[in-house]
């Protein structure tokens, strides 16, 4: 099993963001619908709370890009923990090709918005997803 480091990660990014020419944003499910969204990706691996979903309007529930669910039960939203699981999280993005080349392929063709429930809006695994790939 070959370990990957921060820089072959790091190097990883750089070429994708050469490849993938694109507009990412991200967003709180809960907030309303917009028309600038575009494609509204899901990604989170548990549906959210008290949301049907058609309020939702996802476009595509990509729950297995989401952390593990030991990684988020780890993790529990603790800024505290932020670093660590950035890290952890972009491993498993890297053992998770599949995944991966789902959401990089809607990156290729059109806006995409990545949708999460948690409530800390910089602690997220939206937000690691819009570096990996910006």
């Amino acid at each position: 099993m070959r370990i990957q480091t921060w820089q072959s990660l790091k190097w990883k990014k750089t070429r994708l963001k050469k490849i993938v020419e694109m507009k990412i944003q991200i967003k709180r499910v809960y907030e309303k619908p917009n028309a600038k969204d575009g494609f509204r990706i899901l990604v989170d691996r548990l549906w959210p709370r008290g949301l049907t979903r058609e309020k939702a309007a996802v476009d595509l529930w990509l729950k297995d890009i989401a952390p593990s669910t030991e990684l988020r039960k780890w993790f529990r939203h603790d800024p505290g923990k932020w670093k660590e699981f950035q890290k952890k999280y972009l491993k498993e993005l890297s053992e998770n090709k599949e995944a991966v080349d789902i959401l990089k392929n809607h990156l290729q063709k059109e806006t995409v918005t990545l949708l999460y429930a948690a409530k800390d809006e910089a602690h997220n695994e939206a937000e690691v997803l819009k570096d990996y790939f910006s």
